[in-house]
This record gives C-alpha cells, sequence and structure tokens, in this order.
C-alpha cells in the first residue's frame, strides 16, 4: 500500500506502525523524574472527564501533600471519539462506557456531585449536596452542554424514531440513531446533516457521520434511492481552508449537497419537516432521516460564575483564558482545560492531551514560584472517517497549518486505511493512556 510518493509501507508494515502507535500512547514519550514538589495547596478540579481526570493523575506524581478534589456527579466515564462509530453501527454503546472512578488515582477525593456555585473572589466552590470547597488553585473542566431545547420541536425521546438521530448525546442516543439511520440506508429517502452555530465539540463529527452513512448505503447498493444534504450554519465546510476544500471535493465525488448558511430552527417530527434560518429568512426542507447536533455552550455554573468572556461567545460562555497557557486571564490561580476553554481550537479529545501537561506546568509553576515554561498551540487532531476502512488524519493548529504527526509516512488529507485504524484501534488506547497521565 502506498501512502505518499515515497514511502510504501507493506498491510502488516502499516498495523505494526498502529500498533507502536497505541504502544507510544500507552507508554507516553520519556519524561524527565523531576522532584515532586512538596506543598499543602488545596486543589480543586471541575470536571472527572478527559481532562480532569488526565490532569488529577499526573498532578499526584507531581505534587507532595496536595489536597486535591475532583468535583463530577458522573457515574459513568464516556470515550466520546467512540459515539460516531457505535451511530453507524460499527461499534455497541458499551464500546465508550467505562465507570468515572476506575480512572482515579489514589490520593485523590471525588466528590460525586455537580459543582453549584464557584466564588473566584472567595476562592470557594459550592456543589449540588450543599458542601463548600476553599481551593488555592482551581482548573475548570465541566465539558460542555447540548442545548437541545435550542431546537423547536426535538426531543432526546424522539431519537431513533421518525427518522431522527443525535450522536452527541450520549451513548444510548447513538445506538437508537444507528437505528434511525439504518432504516434510511435500506429504504433511501432524503437525509439532512447537520450542525451548530456555536463552537462545538469535535466539529469533523458531523462529517464523519455524513461520510458513514453515505458509505453504508453504497455497500448495501442503496445509494441510488437516497439524496443527502449536509447542511450548515457556516459558509465552509470546516474551520481549516485546505480541509474544508478537500471534503467539498469529496462531497462533490459523492453527490453530498450541501445548503451552506442554514442553521436549524426547529423540526416537526410528525410531518418530518425541518426549518432553518438563512441569510434571506426562513425555509423548509423535508426529510426521511435527520441528524440533529444542537448549540453547545458552557455549564449553567461557569456561565454564572464571572469566568467567561465579556466580549465574544457571549451567548457561550466560554472561559476567558491565555490561548497559550490556558490561565485565567483575571484570576491567576484558576485555569480553563478542555472544552470549556475559551480559545479558537481545541474542543477534542486529542487537544485535551496536549492541554493537560500545559495546565499541569503552570500550576506547578505558581506552586512551586517558578515560571511556567510550556504552551498550547492549539493542537487539534480529527481522523475525519470518509468511509468504512478509509480516514483522513487531519491535524492542525492556531493557525490552520497543518500540522501532521506522521510526515511523509501518513498524508493528512489522503483517504488512507491506516488513518482509519489509528480511529478505530490505536487513539482508544491512547485516550485511555492519556486518563491515566502516561501520554
Amino acid at each position: 500500500m502506498t501512502v505518499d510518493r515515497n514511502v510504501t509501507i507493506s498491510r502488516r508494515g502499516l498495523l505494526g506502525l498502529a500498533a507502536g502507535g497505541a504502544v507510544l500512547g500507552a507508554v507516553g514519550a520519556p519524561e524527565a523524574q523531576a522532584q515532586p514538589v512538596s506543598t499543602n495547596a488545596n486543589i480543586v478540579i471541575i470536571g472527572a472527564g478527559a481532562g480532569g481526570t488526565a490532569l488529577a493523575n499526573r498532578l499526584v506524581r507531581r505534587l507532595e501533600g496536595a489536597d486535591i478534589t475532583l468535583i463530577d456527579p458522573r457515574q459513568d466515564h464516556l470515550y466520546q471519539p467512540g459515539l460516531s462509530l457505535v451511530a453507524t453501527g460499527l461499534k455497541p454503546a458499551s464500546y465508550v462506557v467505562s465507570k468515572t472512578t476506575d480512572w482515579l488515582p489514589r490520593g485523590v477525593t471525588l466528590i460525586a456531585e455537580a459543582a453549584e456555585a464557584i466564588d473566584p473572589d472567595a476562592q470557594t466552590v459550592a456543589t449540588s449536596g450543599g458542601q463548600v470547597l476553599a481551593y488555592d488553585y482551581l482548573v475548570v473542566a465541566p465539558g460542555l452542554v447540548l442545548d437541545h431545547d435550542a431546537i423547536e420541536g426535538f426531543s432526546l425521546d424522539l431519537v431513533g424514531q421518525m427518522g431522527i438521530g443525535a450522536l452527541y448525546a450520549g451513548p444510548g442516543y447513538a445506538a437508537r440513531t444507528w437505528e434511525a439511520a439504518q432504516q434510511f440506508t435500506e429504504e433511501g429517502g432524503v437525509g439532512i446533516f447537520t450542525r451548530p452555530a456555536t463552537e462545538m465539540k469535535c466539529a469533523g463529527a458531523p462529517l464523519k457521520h455524513t461520510f458513514l452513512i453515505d458509505d453504508i448505503a453504497r455497500t448495501a447498493g442503496n445509494r441510488g434511492k437516497m439524496e443527502i444534504t449536509y447542511a450548515a450554519p457556516q459558509g465552509a465546510l470546516f474551520g481549516v481552508p485546505i480541509v474544508a476544500e478537500k471534503v467539498r471535493m469529496l462531497f462533490g465525488n459523492r453527490g453530498i449537497r450541501t445548503a451552506m448558511q442554514h442553521t436549524l430552527k426547529a423540526i416537526e417530527p410528525g410531518e418530518k419537516r425541518a426549518t432553518f434560518t438563512t441569510a434571506d429568512g426562513e425555509t423548509e426542507m423535508e426529510y426521511d432521516y435527520i441528524h440533529v447536533i444542537p448549540p453547545q455552550r458552557a455549564p449553567e455554573v461557569i456561565r454564572q460564575s464571572g469566568l467567561s468572556w465579556a466580549d465574544k461567545w457571549t451567548d457561550q460562555g466560554w472561559v476567558e483564558c491565555d490561548m497559550a497557557t490556558l490561565r485565567h486571564l483575571r484570576y491567576g490561580n484558576i485555569w480553563a482545560l478542555g472544552d470549556v476553554a475559551g480559545v479558537p481550537k481545541g474542543k477534542t479529545a486529542a487537544s485535551v492531551k496536549w492541554q493537560v501537561p500545559v495546565v499541569e506546568d503552570g500550576l506547578v509553576a505558581a506552586i512551586a514560584g517558578t515560571e511556567p515554561v510550556e504552551t498550547y498551540n492549539g493542537y487539534t487532531s480529527c481522523p475525519m472517517i470518509t468511509r468504512v476502512g478509509r480516514a483522513m488524519l487531519v491535524e492542525f493548529d492556531y493557525n490552520n497549518d497543518l500540522v501532521p504527526s506522521f510526515p511523509g509516512i501518513i498524508a493528512p488529507l489522503e483517504e488512507l486505511w491506516i488513518s482509519w485504524l489509528m480511529k478505530e484501534v490505536a487513539l482508544k488506547a491512547t485516550y485511555n493512556a492519556m486518563l491515566r497521565g502516561r501520554a
């Protein structure tokens, strides 16, 4: 199999490369064994998702004597990059579910309650159970919320019925999305695939779902019975221009229509009709299958805390922080991590992998009274699945420059089996290693 003009690797060699990538992810790059910093600091982390869990695992090795507390009510930890596979019948719902406590290190306290209020001046966090925790340092990593109520006529109870899908809502909903999508791939009709106007986690996910449903229908010999439209509020198919152009070409080759600058406003489930807002007013589109991705916002506790940006993303509430250090611009003992961070890129699990060491370095430096050295360059990775068994490994930074991890081996804008394998096999191993603080 040829992956670029100069490098040819056998299928067995590619398997070895993918396995090696997984092992590298599991082990991580060799780290200098820095002397642990002694401290009695109280550190509170809001959120035990990918970012909060990975950071906690790293901090217990870097700090001696610190009081580290995680606040999160969720019993289940979700491997969210796998939801797109569940929603196309490629993985069961159980593939993305584990227990939150399975990943937490000894020496960290988990409060299984929601953070209800943050007072950055008093340096306290109040929980839904009535506890008030004082902190010296705070890391906010609660993820984001899906604003399904913003779509008139939509309800999560409808997912899997009447041609409605919504893979972002969780593993059960992703599985039910496949029930609706599978019927569409078998019977045909009109399919509409949407994305929101807000910032969103993994902006490639709606494209992946579109590509995969198209491919599954082709494999079944039913593509000729359907019409597929990708409807999005933006003017381009992806935020990185060169990637947007590649997707545009692939959509053109596969007969996937686009309705750009179309924002989903409402659905009428009984009539199978969707209403979109456009620059020219509202327009209606009928469908047999529609995939709904709602607006996404910071959790209410963040938006009410005074930590959000005041002059941008005002309807979404992302945390005001320095784009390189992720440190809050007004409260020097607070850092943002993951989806909630108000930075131009970085709402993917791969981004979290690169953000966590930056927050760790900044926090430890603050405790030790030294200057931090790590910075985040906006690294975001999207294994863009284009067919079952093929993907493009798209990696980019704040400047929209492609930053491939395997230059000369994996061409970022080619549909390759090895890129699919990275998504299918190596990515989860790397993700699990990250949770352990080892990648």
